[in-house]
């Protein structure tokens, strides 16, 4: 049965998600869609840049700005475009509706869950939970995860992977040893420390890529990266390899809005088949961290760890045997007093509770439900509620002893009439379970797993189960006169 963290020891963390970042990220894509559109629909422009959460467009006659205005309203139905007022020339200015921004978020927090899941998946952690809370807010447990410094880095890490080609025109590296950034370029360093400039254009990210793998290169026996490319991926690499031959490709990783280009080498030849290696002066540890970050996926916005808390393989240890001794005294003081008050249909009772708890350990190793402290909370309630259809069984056939049926018909009757009760009872609690169910998270929902299993096992060991045991034991006797239930109170004897 797998364990809950609780139970097992591991590692809990509360992660705050980077709305405004998101939101800033979908602004400086719009921007390059918006040139793209331009250019397109062949609109001559002064300029597109971004203002604060705003994009501006300049034109040179409002003529043009006219028809671009119909041109985003067409295209990107998510942008709200107004003309700027007061402005010398004229300009467009384009914000985000209030309900795109909010979808933008949303659909950020998603991509989080889903990247951290397949992070978590390839870490090997078994029944993690990773769920949302709130608005901008992340729950991870990885039960039996004790190195809390190695999960952190994999789960708060952004590495994205992007391709650009080299800025190296002698005008361009005559401005990089001024130390000034010509236009269209951007400044980044080596991992030998060197400074280069690389083009912002991006010709790949990390979206086209299939798989990545930690190797070595076949040359010089370094730590590498294999990456394999999607088909749209392998063919702009074709492309751009076969048009650039003699010039420099560089490879960055940006982390945590921090770019670092891995290596930057001279394209020899055209590089079919979508096989990119990257290397580079990483260890073989830095190798498999940076191939499971770029498989996983990256991150939709950062993320900030903003609670963190540690339980060990001891204390969960102590939570298991809290947990079976309460499970235990609990099933003992109950097998107690029903075989005192009831006899004989008490001890019955008691073997149907027992056979209860089994099959619901059963049914939850079965589904492979995660176990944890409130669920066994649970186990404990289910073996006090199981019993009360016992004694509403038990108290029915007390009451058709004193309206004087025989022993057999007591007994039918008895099961008969309680059935209804019974079952009027479990379903009313059975609703509340899966209301728990659907709407709860974490512990609540441990514990309605066990509440909801543990009132359909009720039902059958409490009704179907004690019935077999009790025709078993009295169904042979033809000429029954006496059955072991207490004391039964007749109204002649009370008189």
């Amino acid at each position: 049965m797998y364990l809950g963290l609780d139970l097992r020891g591991g590692v809990h963390f509360l992660l705050q998600v980077d709305m405004k970042q998101a939101l800033s990220k979908r602004i400086d894509g719009t921007v390059g869609d918006l040139r793209t559109l331009m250019r397109d629909r062949n609109l001559r422009h002064s300029g597109i840049a971004r203002a604060a959460d705003a994009i501006e467009i300049r034109f040179r006659d409002a003529a043009t700005l006219e028809k671009a205005r119909a041109a985003i309203t067409d295209a990107l139905p998510d942008l709200a475009v107004a003309e700027a007022a007061g402005s010398a020339e004229p300009k467009l200015v384009a914000t985000f509706r209030p309900q795109a921004a909010q979808r933008i978020q949303e659909n950020a927090l998603r991509q989080n869950i889903t990247t951290l899941s397949n992070r978590i998946n390839e870490l090997g952690v078994a029944e993690p939970v990773i769920q949302q809370q709130g608005l901008d807010r992340v729950v991870v447990q990885l039960p039996g995860v004790q190195d809390t410094a190695k999960a952190k880095d994999i789960l708060g890490r952004t590495a994205t992977l992007e391709v650009r080609m080299v800025c190296e025109s002698p005008d361009e590296l005559a401005a990089l040893a001024a130390g000034t950034v010509p236009f269209g370029c951007e400044r980044y360093t080596e991992r030998d420390g060197q400074p280069i400039l690389v083009r912002k254009q991006v010709i790949l990210t990390g979206e086209n890529l299939n798989d990545a793998q930690a190797g070595f290169d076949s040359q010089t026996q370094e730590a590498a990266v294999h990456l394999n490319l999607d088909a749209k991926g392998a063919r702009i690499f074709r492309d751009v390899t076969r048009e650039n031959v003699g010039k420099r490709m560089a490879i960055l990783l940006i982390e945590r809005g921090k770019g670092e280009v891995v290596t930057a080498p001279v394209i020899r030849t055209e590089i079919g088949g979508g096989r990119v290696q990257i290397s580079g002066r990483m260890t073989t540890q830095e190798a498999n961290d940076t191939a499971l970050l770029l498989r996983a996926g990256s991150l939709a916005a950062p993320m900030e760890i903003i609670e963190e808390r540690t339980i060990g393989p001891s204390l969960g240890a102590d939570n298991i045997a809290k947990g079976f001794h309460s499970t235990l005294w609990g099933f003992l003081a109950v097998v107690a007093f029903m075989s005192l008050y009831y006899r004989l249909f008490g001890v019955i009772s008691s073997i149907a509770l027992g056979v209860n708890l089994l099959l619901l350990i059963a049914l939850l190793s079965l589904l492979q439900a995660t176990l944890t402290l409130p669920g066994i909370a649970a186990i404990a309630l289910t073996l006090g509620m199981a019993i009360d259809a016992n004694v509403l069984i038990n108290e029915r056939v007390r009451e058709e002893l004193r309206n004087g049926a025989t022993p057999q018909a007591a007994i039918a009757g008895g099961y008969q009439h309680a059935w209804a009760t019974i079952l009027d009872s479990n379903v009313t609690s059975l609703i509340a379970g899966v209301a728990l169910l659907l709407f709860g998270s974490g512990p609540v929902r441990g514990f309605a797993v066990v509440h909801v299993l543990g009132l359909l096992t009720s039902m059958f060991s409490a009704v179907f189960f004690s019935r077999g045991l009790v025709n078993l034991w009295y169904g042979r006797q033809r000429k029954l006169t006496k059955i072991s239930i207490g004391q039964v109170w007749k109204p002649d004897t009370a008189a």
